[in-house]
């Protein structure tokens, strides 16, 4: 695998050439037209898609309308509400709500079935699509019902990526579908462009989640896609099945890019052909020259089964070298637990190996990456009369549709599975974010699923409970289960794969699930639950903040998953209050008391009270101000829209993983006014911030100012809001002075700087 450090051009489709200063001369010459780099960067298909969809006419500064939103029982309730308090009356394009994420209903009583009457009752009220329980995962549904060739879907889901069949698809957080449920749209610079140039075929046995591994261990750290948006071309595109396109496709949410797009030919034709939508089908190709901003080239011959350790994605090795080095890398993970849990409890990998090889606890093939079709015919394929064995080892099977689950029946692949002691078992996400399967106390789980960050999969480290998963593709698990437990790759197994081909059959949710067909019916009465609950009343904006820093975390990267977590949580994403609760619970225990005490003197504020009186710990700090800014009026009779009082945390990288929003929400709805970091780790969890009215902070990496329960004083922040200050002069209070720090905001839209004034999206679209 190579990354170019320069731009490429690509030309004809099959041959790169690097930018240089006689490039375009080369260019010139092997295709008879002459070309700028302007022009040649306008033949991308994103570009293309882009173009059709900007509706700003400015191509530097893009304004989105979307042509499908998505949404699953985690976020649509919050979404909704959201909007309906912005003033929804009807869905303005096709919005489909899928259960997928809840679907047990086995946690909190009443309260997830709750969620899905809600989300039934409002697709018949204001024209929506309702997926029930257990029919298919959320982008499952999308692949097979509302993908098409040059179109965008925007899904409150951070794996929304339908590239391979040509629809360029973004995951944010709940907020932006909110804008385009309100007929407004998704505002961002042009996003770069970034070629992934495929040559070779795969060797048998390596199937889509090994090449997904290798690309984001190779480009994760560096940062090479971050925010861009990936475009899979080159001829060995064609040497892929769509399904195995897919399982790549699905995964570069991993990498932290913006979205991603293929190049289409026949075999994406008959996957919709297959699904009955053969007009949704488009060839897509790059122009005869295209210039891309970077690109990684891969031979897709070279790539060997993978696995990527805890606790992220691109903690990648072969299997092979894992095996070869076995002692190292699991005392490496040992040491990283470490790091992940502050030492709270010991994870112990070592103790997994059994007579020089490692022994897994567990097998899971599930979801949006590892439920296909094509992915658990192959595990069929390697354990066909094989045993998984009567000890520690599990393995369960989650085909991601019940169409796929149907045809597996039919063609006998769930059969074979069930028959070596393999549990297969309806669509669910549960197991990718920790609410299914969740592994015993130190056990080892192997997953083709999306993810495996720390704090998941059932690790409370407060309570000395941890778990671990690796991610692996479903065939190198087929291998480990027909080893019984034995890490194996699919390359080291003799086996002959059937490749059947797939039948669709959309009976089941012509029988199944509910279809408005864009048509509203305003007299249905919304069914609410006891635990839907409305957001809270968030202030605007205030002239000047004192924010007291209630959580610091130096890790390089901090997951959605740590900000909130995931889990047995989900059950109270339409409780803002109650979830809130749970902020930071696993990474910071003390997060939630500190932010709900400063909390206390804002509350005092916005009921014209004293906000000392409410805290008496800001005695001393309004103290230290008063007397370095005189000129302030800070009596005891405050005006609210003078000085407001909430809570900040420090993270070096906050926001990898997950769109939900709610890793923002909690912070707002306990009191918090901003973040402070060195980067977002995504732009999706910087707009969360946002459009929640909290400041993004931005402070360069080094010694920091500050330290954990410092106040800090920002004066005059609306003012540099309103005027676009690029630099902010904030202070730490010290004692009886304040010492002089910088912070930046950066980039933002005018919408977003007016967002951040109202206190958050629901306030600016009150007006």
């Amino acid at each position: 695998m190579k990354l170019y450090e320069k731009g490429v051009y690509l030309i004809n489709g099959n041959e790169l050439v690097e930018d240089s200063a006689t490039a375009l001369d080369e260019i010139a010459a092997k295709t008879g037209v002459s070309v700028t780099k302007e022009q040649a960067a306008q033949n991308t298909i994103a570009y293309g898609i882009l173009k059709e969809h900007n509706v700003s006419g400015d191509m530097r500064k893009l304004q989105i309308k979307f042509d499908k939103l998505t949404s699953h029982d985690i976020t649509f309730v919050g979404i909704i509400q959201t909007a309906r308090a912005s003033g929804l009356e009807k869905f303005p394009i096709p919005y489909v709500l899928t259960n997928c994420h809840n679907s047990l209903c086995a946690v909190g009583g009443t309260i997830n079935e709750d969620d899905h009457m809600f989300g039934l009752t409002c697709a018949k009220r204001y024209g929506g699509i309702y997926v029930p329980p257990h029919q298919a995962v959320i982008h499952q549904f999308a692949r097979e019902m509302l993908a098409g060739g040059g179109s965008m879907i925007l899904g409150s889901d951070s794996h929304t990526r339908y590239g391979a069949l040509g629809t360029m698809a973004v995951g944010e957080g709940g907020p932006e579908l909110v804008k385009q449920l309100l007929n407004k749209t998704y505002d961002i610079d042009m996003p770069g462009v970034i070629g992934v140039y495929l040559t070779g075929t795969p060797a048998k046995g390596v199937g889509p989640q090994d090449v997904a591994l290798a690309i984001i261990g190779e480009v994760f750290d560096k940062g090479y896609v971050k925010n861009k948006v990936m475009e899979f071309v080159g001829p060995g595109v064609t040497n892929l099945s769509v399904d195995f396109r897919i399982g790549v496709d699905v995964m570069t949410t991993e990498t932290t890019c913006l979205s991603s797009i293929w190049a289409t030919d026949d075999k994406v034709r008959e996957f919709y052909d297959i699904h009955g939508r053969v007009s949704e089908y488009k060839e897509l190709n790059p122009g005869a020259a295209a210039y891309y901003d970077g690109m990684i080239e891969i031979d897709l011959s070279k790539i060997k089964p993978m696995i990527a350790m805890p606790f992220h994605p691109s903690n990648t090795y072969t299997i092979e070298e894992l095996n070869a080095n076995l002692m190292d890398i699991l005392d490496d993970c040992e040491k990283r637990a470490q790091v992940s849990f502050d030492g709270a409890v010991a994870l112990d990998l070592k103790s997994k190996v059994r007579d020089g090889r490692l022994y897994v606890d567990q097998g899971i093939i599930a979801g949006c990456a590892g439920g296909g079709f094509e992915n658990i015919c192959d595990a069929a394929d390697i354990l066909r009369g094989a045993s998984i064995g009567p000890d520690e080892f599990t393995l369960s099977v989650y085909p991601a549709s019940t169409p796929i689950y149907m045809e597996l029946v039919k063609n006998g692949a769930v059969a074979a599975l069930m028959q070596t002691g393999a549990i297969v078992k309806t669509a669910f996400c549960g197991p990718c974010f920790g609410a299914g399967d969740t592994p015993a106390n130190n056990a080892f789980s192997i997953r083709h699923s999306t993810r495996n960050f720390p704090n998941r999969e059932g690790s409370k480290v407060q309570n000395g409970q941890v778990a671990s998963v690796a991610l692996m593709d479903a065939r190198s698990i087929a291998a480990t289960a027909a080893n019984k437990g034995y890490l194996t790759a699919a390359t080291d197994v003799d086996v002959d794969f059937t490749k059947p081909k797939y039948f669709f059959d959309k009976t089941i949710y012509e029988n199944r699930v509910f279809d408005s067909k864009g048509v509203a019916d305003p007299d249905v009465a919304i069914q609410f639950g006891p635990n839907i609950k409305d957001w809270p009343v968030m202030s605007a904006l205030p002239n000047n903040l004192v924010l007291k820093v209630v959580s610091e975390i130096h890790d390089p990267v901090t997951t959605t998953d740590e900000l909130i977590p995931s889990g047995e949580t989900s059950s109270f994403r339409s409780n803002p209050l109650g979830l809130a609760e749970f902020a930071l619970s696993r990474k910071d225990p003390l997060y939630v008391g500190r932010a709900k005490e400063i909390q206390q003197a804002q509350k005092a504020v916005e009921s014209d009270c004293c906000p000392g009186k409410a805290y008496p710990e800001l005695k001393s700090v309004m103290d230290a101000i008063k007397k370095a800014f005189p000129d302030k009026d800070f009596h005891d009779g405050v005006i609210r829209e003078n000085i407001g009082f909430g809570s900040t945390i420090f993270a070096v990288k906050p926001g990898d993983g997950s769109a939900r929003e709610q890793a923002a929400s909690c912070q707002k709805v306990l009191g918090g006014w901003a973040n402070i970091a060195n980067e977002y780790a995504t732009k999706r969890y910087r707009s969360n911030l946002i459009n929640w009215g909290m400041l993004p902070f931005l402070i360069p990496q080094g010694d920091l100012p500050f330290k954990n329960l410092d106040y800090l004083f920002v004066p005059d922040i609306r003012r540099a809001v309103e005027q676009k200050a690029d630099e902010i002069t904030a202070y730490v209070v010290k004692g009886d002075d304040l010492k002089e720090f910088k912070l930046r905001l950066g980039a933002m839209t005018d919408d977003e700087r007016e967002i951040i004034l109202k206190g958050c999206l629901i306030n600016y679209y009150k007006g």
